[in-house]
């Protein structure tokens, strides 16, 4: 039986695969239920692991929810089980890339927006069709998309169902950086691996940091970060060592 979710360590990245190529990786229960399976993994043995790198086999990142499994009727684990695994996959307490070609459409782009960074290539195609099929978000888009673009442009990609390039998404901020279609992936596995000669400590801490403090006042989100900090890590004088013996 194929797996739906591959799993590869490239350097010091862990990926996953959304690996259902015939199918646009459309996303249905047993691809949740794979990635999930992962994630927790993931969470529960993170040492050796610098980063997660979530992409699609094949020809696209993801078409988006299968809208067959959705006439169908899907039979959930758990009520609002999907948006769970993508919490999940949110709070790793490691850097999340989302690296994105071809489609990004919908529950896809919901799922791409649960990655610190998106990682986008040049024939990556973003949009949001919910209103297209008179449905409304329910695994974060509505909450994820306004505080990545803002409020303005998620609203004109709410309303409009309007398809954009991997360029337009950098433009917007909906995407970090906007690749060469040609060697995709060794671009991606540069940032991973720019990513994971920082602190691993450091990481975790600082993500935490920003998910506590996201919505705060600016007073708030001070105090917070003044008395409430992680601060040293214990590679701290390590990394200082070795600076200071380059130096040297």
């Amino acid at each position: 039986m194929t797996e739906l979710v591959l799993r590869e360590m490239r350097g010091a990245a862990v990926h996953l695969v959304l690996n259902r190529p015939d199918k646009l990786n459309s996303l249905n229960v047993p691809v949740f239920q794979a990635l999930d399976a992962h994630v927790r993994d993931i969470a529960a043995r993170p040492a050796g692991i610098a980063a997660v790198v979530l992409r699609g086999a094949g020809r696209c990142f993801s078409a988006g929810h299968d809208l067959g499994d959705i006439a169908a009727g899907e039979r959930l684990p758990e009520p609002n089980y999907q948006s769970k695994v993508i919490e999940r996959l949110a709070a790793l307490p490691l850097p999340v890339i989302s690296a994105v070609h071809g489609h990004c459409y919908t529950g896809a782009l919901e799922l791409a927006l649960a990655g610190d960074l998106v990682l986008a290539s040049e024939n990556a195609k973003f949009a949001d069709t919910h209103a297209r099929w008179a449905l409304t978000p329910v695994w974060g888009l509505s909450q994820r998309l306004p505080r990545r673009v803002g409020t303005s442009k998620a609203r004109e990609m709410m309303f409009t169902c309007r398809t954009y390039s991997g360029r337009e998404a950098e433009a917007m901020g909906l995407a970090n950086a906007c690749l060469p279609d040609d060697g995709f992936l060794d671009g991606v596995d540069a940032w991973a691996a720019e990513i994971a000669a920082n602190s691993a400590f450091s990481h975790a801490a600082n993500k935490r940091l920003l998910d506590l403090t996201d919505g705060l006042p600016l007073p708030a989100g001070l105090a917070h970060e003044v008395y409430r900090g992680e601060g040293v890590g214990p590679d701290m004088r390590e990394r200082i060592a070795a600076f200071a013996a380059r130096k040297g």
